[in-house]
């Protein structure tokens, strides 16, 4: 079994550093040590787009990753999945009008709910973050398309910038190697 040990690293390192070894050489059992939540769920959630099964064991504020590749049609499942990502990357949609923007960001995303199949990921940017933090009008939709399983991603560098981190209320703190990822590994991308 391969063993990293990526206490005191922050993201999106864990991540780069699962990465690396996974794609040296076949490895079909490994063990990930981190020492804080968003790393665990930033190589979970990394592992199991990659075709690996994921247990998790917290020993006195460190977490294991243990991953196994999956069988041979569930990862095959997890890779060929039709992934639609959506980069929001301000509080409006299009140029021009911030009104009719913002009108058109609301059917924007009220018409998400509607695709088949939903999107895989929406990734929020910029002062695109604003959308999904405290006092956003956009929250109630948010929190709709989050909860037909929509995986909503704001990027933390943005939510520091903008002194919002505290004030996430729809989704989970992302990072750049994950955003790109995201984007590189869709297979549609849509940005309103």
């Amino acid at each position: 079994m391969e063993c990293l040990d990526l206490k005191g690293k922050t993201c999106p390192v864990p991540v780069i550093e699962t990465k690396r070894l996974i794609e040296s050489g076949p490895v079909e059992l490994l063990q990930v040590i981190v020492d804080n939540s968003t790393s665990r769920e930033n190589v979970t959630r990394f592992l199991v787009s990659r075709g690996y099964e994921v247990s998790v064991e917290e020993r006195e504020g460190e977490f294991c990753l243990t991953a196994k590749r999956a069988s041979g049609a569930t990862a095959q499942k997890a890779l060929d999945a039709k992934r639609i990502a959506v980069l929001i990357d301000g509080e409006t949609m299009g140029r021009g009008s911030d009104q009719l923007g913002a009108v058109l960001m609301r059917s924007f995303l009220n018409t998400l709910k509607e695709l088949d199949p939903l999107p895989w990921r929406l990734i929020f940017v910029n002062t695109g973050v604003r959308l999904t933090t405290e006092g956003s009008e956009y929250l109630s939709v948010l929190s709709e398309i989050a909860d037909l399983g929509v995986d909503v991603v704001s990027c933390g560098t943005c939510l520091d910038f903008f002194q919002m981190k505290d004030k996430l209320r729809v989704g989970r703190v992302s990072n750049m190697y994950e955003i790109v990822s995201s984007l590189a590994e869709a297979s549609h991308t849509l940005k309103p």
